[in-house]
């Protein structure tokens, strides 16, 4: 295989989700198959359960590297009345009792390559022995190539021809909007703001032949190592455990510049004006930092009315050197006012001094 055979365009594991919502509706559309490629931690596995989820059909999950060839193809067995031997298909196929769902081939590229011509079979013909997928259901797959660092068999063009193809790579703004809808811990979103390219260090990883690198699952399992209770020592062994020693580093870093610029705490508590003023932040990491530990806070009317308040101040931010406070004030009243919806706190939003004053000067900035 080439070093990067992809010739088709890069889409957003969101963009990707949305076209297989559309193609499951469409039930010629659903009856060829779609591969999904894309690097470790992407959310490949994810958006499929999401698209059962979604049209409320039932989900056959096989990871091809767990099982055997004859886990799909079935057993073989005598049949005395017939007097010839046939194939018992495995129980969990796909029934004629259900219509309609998804069959989902994990890790396709990965699998033995034995395993892959009973996948296969499922994947041209819709078919394996003497089992016949039911029409209503639709088969995605997914998988590396192997310049995604993983291993990975080829792919022939008689398969290739026979799906349609997603080239899944996850962008930092969809990734920041997963992990504010999931409730990442604040620093881990402030950090990948402020350091994108650390979302995803494959190539990285691979260039230095390093074993353990960044990926966006990688990421959620930082955030959850600093939501947990674990001792100071621990956390560190931990994250480096997980995204490598100079990652590690380097988070630890800007997560200590964050902690000390950044006190959510006493920003909430603090009156408006001057004292509000005084314990803004006057870096990049704490700005981010202040954006995303208010919007953790925000959990009620008064946080979130306190909040707004607190990001109409921004601009009072003294620094030594210029920073983007206006996008930042930007980003900070969207994710506000999304966390408003979600948790029915538009009154707070709408009743907010503060945010009509900032919608009112936007007004202005946008008709000037």
């Amino acid at each position: 295989m080439l070093d990067n055979p992809m010739n088709i365009a890069p889409v957003s594991i969101a963009a990707a989700k949305a076209a297989l919502i559309e193609q499951f509706a469409d039930p010629i559309l659903r009856r060829r198959a779609s591969m999904l490629w894309g690097s470790r931690g992407v959310g490949k596995s994810s958006i499929v359960r999401q698209l059962a989820e979604h049209h409320g059909v039932p989900l056959v999950d096989l990871r091809l590297t767990t099982i055997e060839p004859v886990d799909i193809r079935g057993a073989i067995y005598a049949d005395d009345r017939l007097a010839k031997t046939v194939w018992f298909p495995p129980e969990f196929l796909p029934s004629p009792d259900e219509p309609a769902g998804i069959l989902f081939l994990d890790e396709l590229t990965a699998a033995d390559q034995r395993l892959q011509i009973s996948a296969y079979s499922l994947i041209l013909d819709r078919r394996v022995g003497n089992y016949r997928l039911p029409d209503g259901w639709q088969v995605i797959a997914a998988g590396n190539a192997s310049f995604h660092g993983a291993v990975s068999h080829d792919m022939g063009t008689a398969l290739a021809d026979r799906m349609f193809h997603f080239n899944v790579q996850t962008t930092i703004d969809a990734f920041l909007a997963h992990a504010v809808a999931m409730g990442f811990a604040p620093e881990v979103m402030a950090y990948l703001k402020v350091r994108p390219d650390k979302l995803d260090d494959t190539q990285a990883q691979l260039a230095n032949d390093h074993l353990v690198g960044a990926s966006p699952r990688g990421w959620e399992d930082i955030s959850n190592v600093l939501k947990s209770g674990l001792s100071e020592p621990a956390r560190r062994l931990f994250v480096q455990g997980r995204i490598g020693a100079a990652n590690a580093a380097e988070f630890f870093g800007v997560l200590r510049e964050i902690q000390a610029a950044v006190d959510v705490v006493r920003l909430l508590a603090a009156r408006r004006g001057e004292a509000t003023a005084a314990l803004l932040p006057h870096s990049l990491d704490g700005l981010y930092g202040v954006i995303y530990g208010l919007l953790a806070a925000a959990a009620d009317a008064s946080t979130m009315s306190r909040a707004l308040e607190i990001v109409e101040q921004l601009p009072d931010i003294r620094a030594a050197s210029p920073l983007p406070v206006r996008e930042a004030q930007t980003l900070a009243m969207e994710l506000l006012m999304q966390r408003a919806l979600e948790r029915g706190l538009e009154t707070a939003i709408l009743d907010s001094p503060s945010y009509r004053r900032y919608a009112e000067q936007r007004k202005r900035e946008q008709n000037a």
